[in-house]
């Protein structure tokens, strides 16, 4: 499994890195649209969706639907605002899991959920992309999100007593959480005090930082917790030795449009 996952690491990770840096415009637009499909293609699975005509046609609903995105612009705000009105909503849901599943048990709410996870993310990409320093801060976000799954890894083997969700997660425990924070607001003031932030400046910033790697353990949770649901174990089994693509970007999925707007709310870009 190890000598799997290496494999598998090595030969996607070279291809990752180039999309995400190396392309623009329509060409970012389109490598990030295919990823978001592939998810697509797994969330259809997670939501009850046996048949693989079934799930393929719900893949190309959203490959669809973002290229209308594309062309729409002027959508993103509401794309966004609503993403940020899901989680909040996620977050209910995952705290009162299992009780609350009985709210979106049918195939159709847990399609329409998919959309709310997949198109947001793809949307916020685009926009960071277009932003100054764009690849700065698709990296920025990203090395949040890394930093708190590496600090909730060690702070939760090492001090792990509190289970954070165990209904949805058994693994997962608030000091977990509370590494993975304390890493990210550690780099997040590095890069401050590096950049040379103002006190209000830097203290904004750990707020942001510490509000998407909050978020980024609901996404997480999120899907762990359709797949409880669903009795599946992986997304899929399209990256061998990880789990599908879901597995991989589902801490993502919700950090990266929460990211984008507070970059919004503070000036950064303008939609």
């Amino acid at each position: 499994m190890l000598k799997q996952r290496i494999i598998t690491a090595l030969i996607l990770l070279p291809i990752a890195l180039g999309g995400f840096f190396l392309l623009d415009g329509g060409d970012f637009a389109l490598f990030i649209g295919a990823i978001v499909t592939l998810g697509a293609w797994e969330w259809a699975r997670l939501s009850g969706l046996v048949a693989q005509s079934l799930r393929i046609t719900y893949a190309a609903v959203v490959a669809g639907l973002l290229m209308l995105l594309h062309l729409m612009p002027d959508l993103a705000p509401w794309v966004l605002g609503a993403s940020v009105l899901w989680w909040g909503v996620a977050t209910w849901l995952v705290l009162t899991y299992p009780a609350s599943s009985e709210l979106w048990a049918s195939a159709a709410c847990k399609l329409l959920i998919g959309l709310l996870i997949l198109l947001p993310a793809w949307q916020g990409l685009i926009l960071l992309k277009h932003w100054p320093l764009g690849n700065g801060l698709i990296m920025s976000v990203m090395v949040l999100v890394w930093a708190a799954d590496i600090g909730a890894y060690f702070s939760g083997k090492a001090f792990g007593k509190r289970k954070l969700a165990p209904q949805v997660s058994p693994g997962k425990s608030w000091e977990g959480v509370y590494g993975g924070v304390a890493l990210s607001l550690a780099i997040t003031a590095a890069v401050g005090v590096n950049r040379g932030w103002s006190v209000a400046e830097l203290l904004l910033g750990l707020l942001g930082a510490a509000l998407v790697v909050a978020v980024s353990v609901v996404g997480d949770l999120t899907e762990s917790m359709f797949k409880r649901r669903a009795g599946l174990k992986d997304s899929s089994n399209l990256l061998p030795g990880h789990g599908g693509v879901l597995d991989r970007i589902d801490s993502l999925t919700a950090a990266i449009p929460l990211f984008a707007v507070l970059l919004w709310a503070a000036n950064w870009g303008a939609m």
